[in-house]
């Protein structure tokens, strides 16, 4: 495993997010104990040590269960990271004290306040937490304070100005790199000489399911490699990049990631051009690049389940509208029809799609086919 140092520290490069674990009957909060524990234990055994987590995770159960499985090892052994989420519970006093209840710890890591938006950056940094925070960290509580990002790079630079943060968060990966703001935050926290820990380093997955022409050109050089590894290396050979990020769901995807970190192989002036190349042929063919983070579900008033959606959506502008058709086995308050346009979905997208406009253009489409 590759490490970088960090403050007098050495955290691993490769960190995993505790957001996307097997889970049970398709249940986001019936996490697979016994499943999601033994990539918890392959992880610790191949040298990773930083765990990212976060109160809303897992319908509640990602840090509890985080707890309970890191608490057999050494507490000097890992890293803990994990969020203060204001729109799931805005008293942070009682958010904190409940997490570190949780995790069944005395003292977290690394802190962030979650997925700071433009729409409420202001307020978060307004409502007290920050000094309150401030203070954990002069306790012991808190060693490291920082903040994951989805706005825009102006309010970054106002988030910047507000407290000496330790560290950021961001969405960062060659698609967003190209075809979205990741270059200008990138650039931002460079130039503020504060560390970057990525998330959604493979987008959600899209970067690990190409469309077979962009996956030909990403390996015309590489034929063997995963698709994923050519993200994760893409996202490695960045300076400022002090973690990477990977929400593993099974083993498959722990020794992939795993083998990419051990050798950690510069990319070749060929491979960036095809990076390059194939990420131009991916952004023409998807219509919603969502990264399934599921932060739209919780407050949806009709319980649907807008990735799942969103991917069909996506297959159907692919290839027809015939594709929806398995949509068609879902109950009638589960298709996208069920929609109310009430845009609880859009204000929670880190992305900000319009989510209420694609469930009415299926809708349409459904109709038709």
């Amino acid at each position: 495993m590759q490490y970088k140092e960090y403050k007098g520290i050495r955290l691993s490069r490769l960190g995993m997010g505790v957001m996307r674990l097997p889970v049970e009957d398709q249940d986001d909060s019936r996490i697979d104990h016994r499943a999601a524990k033994a990539m918890i234990d392959r992880c610790m055994e191949s040298g990773i040590n930083y765990y990212d987590t976060a109160f809303i995770y897992h319908g509640g159960k990602s840090e509890e269960f985080l707890g309970r499985a890191l608490a057999e090892y050494p507490r000097d052994s890992y890293y803990v990271a994990d969020k203060f989420n204001l729109q799931a519970k805005p008293d942070y006093q009682k958010q904190f004290a409940r997490q570190l209840k949780r995790l069944q710890m005395e003292s977290i890591d690394f802190y962030l306040l979650h997925g700071i938006q433009d729409s409420f950056a202001d307020t978060i940094l307004e409502c007290g937490c920050v000094d309150y925070f401030d203070a954990m960290k002069k306790q012991g509580k808190i060693k490291y304070l920082g903040f994951s990002f989805h706005g825009s790079p102006e309010k970054l630079v106002n988030m910047l100005n507000a407290y000496p943060w330790d560290f950021a968060q961001i969405q960062l990966n060659y698609y967003d790199w190209y075809f979205g703001d990741a270059k200008r935050l990138y650039e931002i926290l460079e130039e503020a000489k504060i560390p970057v820990m990525v998330m959604e380093p493979v987008h959600g997955g899209l970067l690990a399911n190409l469309t077979e022409d962009a996956e030909r050109e990403l390996k015309a050089e590489t034929p063997d490699a995963s698709q994923a590894s050519f993200a994760m290396r893409w996202v490695m050979s960045l300076d400022n990049v002090q973690v990477v990020l990977s929400g593993m769901s099974d083993q498959a995807q722990v020794a992939d990631n795993i083998n990419t970190f051990d050798k950690a192989l510069p990319l070749t002036e060929t491979e960036q051009a095809n990076i390059k190349k194939a990420a131009g042929i991916q952004y023409s063919a998807v219509a919603v690049a969502c990264t399934a983070c599921r932060y739209c579900c919780p407050d949806c008033p009709r319980h649907l389940d807008i990735p799942f959606l969103l991917k069909s959506y996506n297959e159907a502008k692919l290839g027809g509208a015939w594709r929806l058709d398995r949509l068609n086995a879902l109950p009638g308050e589960k298709k996208p029809a069920s929609c109310i346009g009430c845009g609880s979905c859009s204000r929670h997208c880190p992305q900000g799609f319009d989510i209420p406009k694609y469930m009415d253009e299926m809708k349409t489409m459904m109709k038709k086919d």
